[in-house]
């Protein structure tokens, strides 16, 4: 809306172009910041009439498939849950205010925010009004694979100019490999995979919400830093024309889950449910594939990383000697299971999830 007005009067752009940041030319970074006090402001303004909403019609089950788990987390049955619709409904909002709609970063956001989120809704709706545990997981893994086709394919033609667009960039010294047509395939594995890391992690109180504050911010200086032309130049990183516009859709997300935090903070009013945290994993992901820094994905989403790859090594090491190494997957039960209070797990977690943050961030400057 902001921009669709400057671009109207087109003296006054003129005059404000000189004091612009980057590339550009009505003011990215407030931009960027109102975004995200704007997502915010209306996650918490949202939050009570949401919660009343989903308290009437979608209450959280508990019905894992550990017996113990169940016990334990036995007192959170019938918390509202899809909590992720006014998550959306904030970045939405905060985006058609204060983004750059012709930006195909922008439009590639919102696909992304909301294909997700429309595979997460469909699963919880499954989960809590049938006798089934969500979409099978091959259901769950098409609607997710044909959401990151599309927007990979999108993304493969809008770099297809650019001599690092299709490239797989290794962090330290900057060497690349270029993926050429499989740059789709790639694209779909990350975007996929962050989906579904940042959904692993979504089992306690604030858990995911907190990661993501963090891990998101963190991409929210990268796609700006890879918006503007002097610095990328400076942190020796592929510069990509207005990519800065993508830090307003990603300013949004962190305001919108600071705001439903407050909420989900233990102990939780709501939970994101998969509506949630599909999406925001989704977002993380383009964000590295856009920046071609995939690569500092792995460090910035660390936690993430780490409780997928608790998931993988319990199952395969199940199935191949018929122990666990783990008292139960994903991690953060692990801890659970042990006597760990809930609380401490989480801090623990956001603290790990802050300092992957830095040092993915510090690491553009090791070249």
């Amino acid at each position: 809306m902001l921009i669709w007005l400057l671009h109207r009067f087109g003296p006054l752009l003129e005059r404000l172009e000189p004091f612009a940041a980057g590339e550009s030319r009505v003011f990215l970074t407030t931009r960027t910041a109102l975004a995200s006090l704007t997502g915010f402001l209306m996650a918490v303004l949202l939050g009570p009439a949401a919660i009343r909403w989903l308290k009437s019609r979608f209450r959280e089950r508990i019905a894992s498939d550990s017996e113990r788990l169940n016990e334990i987390q036995a007192g959170k049955s019938a918390t509202p849950t899809m909590g992720g619709l006014f998550i959306l409904s904030a970045v939405v909002s905060s985006v058609l205010l204060w983004g750059d709609l012709s930006s195909r970063y922008v439009q590639l956001g919102l696909v992304v925010a909301l294909g997700m989120g429309g595979v997460g809704a469909i699963d919880d709706w499954v989960k809590l009004n049938t006798r089934r545990n969500g979409l099978s997981v091959r259901q769950k893994l098409l609607g997710q694979v044909v959401v990151a086709t599309l927007a990979g394919w999108i993304l493969y033609y809008h770099h297809a100019g650019h001599p690092q667009g299709h490239q797989l960039i290794w962090p330290i010294g900057g060497a690349g490999f270029a993926l050429g047509a499989g740059f789709l395939l790639w694209s779909i594995f990350v975007l996929v995979g962050s989906s579904n890391a940042v959904n692993l992690t979504d089992g306690l109180d604030g858990l995911a919400g907190g990661c993501m504050i963090f891990a998101g911010s963190a991409f929210v200086a990268l796609t700006y830093l890879a918006g503007h032309r002097v610095m990328a130049e400076y942190l020796r990183i592929p510069y990509f024309a207005g990519a800065g516009e993508l830090a307003v859709v990603l300013g949004a997300t962190v305001g919108a889950v600071l705001g439903f935090l407050w909420f989900n903070c233990y102990p939780a009013q709501v939970f994101m449910g998969d509506t949630g945290s599909l999406p925001l994993g989704g977002l993380i992901g383009l964000a590295a594939l856009v920046t071609r820094q995939e690569a500092i994905l792995v460090i910035v989403g660390g936690v993430f990383v780490l409780e997928t790859l608790s998931v993988i090594a319990q199952v395969a090491w199940f199935r191949w000697t018929g122990n666990r190494i783990l008292a139960c997957s994903p991690l953060h039960n692990h801890f659970l299971f042990r006597g760990q209070h809930e609380m401490k797990i989480v801090v623990r977690f956001w603290i790990g999830a802050a300092l992957l943050a830095i040092v993915g961030v510090a690491s553009l400057k090791i070249r």
